[in-house]
């Protein structure tokens, strides 16, 4: 079994894709970029869930 996201991570990365679906694609290298670029996250592990969850919410749209 997986990990279970948090709330605020799944709230966060939602609003995301809503405002910049154009930014993010399925690397997770670039969504790491774009979500800091949009955001202020106050942390980079937090970044790095946040930009985890918008590539896979991409991947499942895309695939």
């Amino acid at each position: 079994m997986g990990r279970i996201r948090q709330t605020f991570i799944k709230r966060t990365g939602e609003e995301l894709i809503e405002k910049f679906a154009d930014k993010f694609t399925s690397d997770f290298e670039e969504n790491k970029k774009a979500v800091e670029e949009v955001a202020m996250i106050s942390t980079k592990p937090l970044r790095n869930r946040i930009a985890g969850y918008v590539t896979a919410k991409v991947k499942k749209m895309n695939a």
